[in-house]
């Protein structure tokens, strides 16, 4: 069986990605365990910290994630009082989600914990690949591949969607 699915990871793109990206965020909330948090919880909080109180528009669209699967991510993260959504000072229908001090603090203290990890991965895989890896998922993940992937297939003559 593991013979007959090999062609799969190596013929399907999404397929190879996906794979990867389960094994790889297993290996990374291993390490982060000790935090509290799930690797997805972890980006979240990150992202958050980054981006300074976003929208939960900006937020969705920044993790490529739809609003209802953020809202889900978000829910364990406010219960335990790491994050907030306020409303927006000049558009009250506009949340925006800030870290608490206590999500700050679970941020750096988590943050410590993905140094390890990025510098196994680093490690493992080599600093050069790394980046490498990072830039060519970076790309897939933009709204403009989004964009020349449809395209392509309008052009390609390809049937329509049912």
């Amino acid at each position: 069986m593991a013979d007959e699915m090999n062609g799969v990871w190596e013929t399907c793109s999404s397929a190879s990605v996906k794979r990867a990206s389960r094994r790889l965020g297993q290996l990374y909330e291993d390490v982060l365990k000790p935090t509290g948090l799930r690797g997805t919880q972890f980006t979240l909080l990150a992202q958050i910290g980054m981006a300074e109180a976003p929208s939960l528009r900006q937020l969705a669209a920044a993790l490529v994630m739809d609003l209802s699967a953020l809202g889900h991510t978000l829910k364990p993260l406010t219960r335990d009082g790491l994050v907030s959504l306020v409303a927006d000072a000049s558009d009250k229908r506009v949340k925006r989600v800030i870290l608490t001090p206590d999500g700050r603090a679970r941020l750096a203290e988590a943050q410590r914990h993905w140094a390890v990890a990025q510098r196994r991965f680093e490690q493992v895989l080599g600093p050069d690949e790394a980046k490498a890896l990072r830039q060519v998922l970076a790309e897939v993940s933009s709204p403009d591949f989004a964009a020349r992937f449809a395209a392509a297939g309008r052009e390609g003559g390809e049937p329509p969607a049912k």
